[in-house]
This record gives C-alpha cells, sequence and structure tokens, in this order.
C-alpha cells in the first residue's frame, strides 16, 4: 500500500488516498485513531460508477462512520474510474443496456455475464486491501462492509471471516449463484431496500433476503427510487455498526 496524498478535513477526519498493486483507493480515519486506539474498520462498497463520481456520497458515509468512531476504506472496482476497461464486461454491459432499452425482460445470462467476471476480480482485490488496512497500526478491527455491488458483499461475507457484520443495499442484478452463496452467510445483516427503484427487480431482492441464512438480519424498506434514500437510513445503519463494532 502506498498512500499519495494525505489531508484533513474540517472535522478533524484524516483522508488518504493511495495505491495497492496499482489500484486506487482511499482510507478515512477519525481524528483519535493512532496505534495506541486502534479503532474498527468498514469497507465501503459502491457501484462500477467510479471513485472520481461516486466521491461525494463516499466522503459523506466516511463522515458518518468517523463521528461513530470508526475508519472506513474503499476501492476503485476492476474496470472502472482510472483502470483499464475490461472488455468482456464492456461487452456485457452493452447487452444490458441495449436489452433495457428495448423494454426487454434481463434473463439469467446477461445478469451472469454483467455480475459474475466483476466479482472474481474484485473480491481478492478486496482482501488484499483488508490485508494491508490490517498491517496498519491505527486500525485494529473488528471489521464490516457495507454497500454495494451486493454480490460483491455477499461473496465476502461468505469468504472473509474478518468481516463479522455486513450492512448491503438491495436492488442490484443479482446472479443465481449469489442466492445459493446467500445461504451460506451467517454474520450479521443490514438490509437497505429502495421500494420505487426504477432499475432493480423488487422481487429479487427480497428473495434474497429470505435466502440469507444469518440469524440476525433486518430488511429496511423505504418508499422512493434509487436515490431517495432517506437521510435516517444512516442513522439506521450507524446503530447496526454500533452493535457489532464497539
Amino acid at each position: 500500500m502506498h498512500f499519495t496524498s494525505e489531508r484533513r478535513l474540517d472535522d478533524g477526519v484524516v483522508e488518504r488516498e493511495f495505491t495497492l498493486g496499482g489500484i486506487p483507493g482511499f482510507l478515512w480515519t477519525p481524528a483519535g485513531a493512532s496505534a495506541s486506539a486502534p479503532v474498527p474498520l468498514i469497507l465501503l462498497g459502491h457501484p462500477n460508477l467510479g471513485l472520481r463520481r461516486m466521491y461525494p456520497r463516499l466522503v459523506g458515509r466516511a463522515r458518518h462512520s468517523a463521528a461513530e468512531g470508526f475508519a472506513t476504506a474503499t476501492i476503485e472496482l476492476p474496470g472502472s474510474g482510472d483502470r483499464p476497461r475490461l472488455p468482456e464486461l464492456e461487452e456485457a454491459r452493452g447487452e444490458l443496456r441495449r436489452v433495457m432499452r428495448a423494454g426487454e425482460p434481463v434473463g439469467e445470462e446477461i445478469i451472469d455475464s454483467v455480475v459474475l467476471p466483476l466479482v472474481e476480480r474484485a473480491v481478492p482485490e478486496w482482501r488484499a486491501a483488508l490485508d494491508a488496512l490490517l498491517a496498519l497500526p491505527e486500525i485494529g478491527g473488528p471489521v464490516a462492509y457495507s454497500g454495494g455491488v451486493i454480490s460483491i458483499g455477499v461473496r465476502l461475507a461468505v469468504v472473509e471471516p474478518r468481516i463479522v457484520a455486513a450492512g448491503l443495499f438491495a436492488g442490484s442484478l443479482v446472479p443465481r449463484a449469489t442466492f445459493d452463496e446467500a445461504r451460506q452467510v451467517t454474520i450479521p445483516l443490514h438490509v437497505l431496500l429502495q421500494w420505487d427503484d426504477e432499475g432493480n427487480d423488487r422481487q429479487a431482492a427480497l428473495d434474497l433476503f429470505d435466502a440469507f441464512g444469518s440469524e440476525e438480519k433486518s430488511l429496511h424498506a423505504n418508499m422512493g427510487g434509487h436515490t431517495g434514500v432517506p437521510p435516517w437510513a444512516g442513522d439506521d445503519a450507524s446503530r447496526f455498526f454500533a452493535r457489532h463494532l464497539s
């Protein structure tokens, strides 16, 4: 992990940009984080729109978490932002856009081609980032995952024992393989669903929630579209992470 910049935000949160094997990322730590007072960590998932485009939302989530005493970190997804494009993903996304513009049903083959290659590439990168982050003296764990792409979050919840809780944003295109993996998830879950999300399949989100094997899982559904998440939804998530990370 190579840090490329550092600045202190107006609320005292320390923001550092880094690269890890050529992968860009951000780390935000509360003002009081130190080797003598290490803090828990939340990995911030996000849709594959690029870190620069997502930055305002990500830094907002990071500040909210820092106020609770948690560090947060995120990395650029494969094929997004300034990273090299992946021809197979670009082709699959183009076909998805064509089908959606035509008003045709999105079949399982298209969903698999759009999501599964991303999961296969992204999850090892997230795990490598976690190795590097937990080696920092001011980061002590435990660790949680928060956000999307939901299939990435599900895979991490299955394969990464250091993640003890997850807050997932429901609604992404969900491959059948993700439903199978969801039955293996046992960590506590907090799932956020926008009821009127025009670009996602509500029933698939409900079916995935039902499939999770966790004894503690809660579904928080709010009226409104994809960008209509109410401000108090973050407070609910904060209480969830406080229970499992503090």
